[in-house]
């Protein structure tokens, strides 16, 4: 029991740190979309560990991680068009009042 209490504590944890990257380094573009990448694949791995220790199929998993690929894609899209616009990808460089 306390070895299945602590596979549920490591993906914990490292969502706690994805958050925790995702609000404190908010400097580059790319940065945000990676801890948020990095948020998403741990909770696919919470959500995988807990379907399969109840035994359930893993359907809905497969469908959380289709999103996050579809989330990806269109992260690295704005990322590339955010840099071809404004040649960096530095918060501090956009403008609310630019198009």
């Amino acid at each position: 029991m306390l070895i299945l209490n602590f596979y549920y504590i490591v993906p914990v944890v490292s969502v706690i740190c994805g958050l925790w990257v995702f609000v404190s380094k908010r400097k580059h573009l790319l940065n945000t979309l990676l801890s948020l990448e990095y948020i998403m694949l741990s909770i696919f791995w919470i959500m995988s560990l807990h379907l399969s220790n109840m035994g359930h199929e893993s359907y809905f998993v497969l469908f959380f991680l289709t999103l996050a690929a579809c989330e990806g894609a269109l992260g690295l899209a704005l990322l590339v068009s955010v840099v071809r616009t404004h040649g960096n990808d530095c918060f501090s460089s956009f403008s609310v009042l630019q198009c």
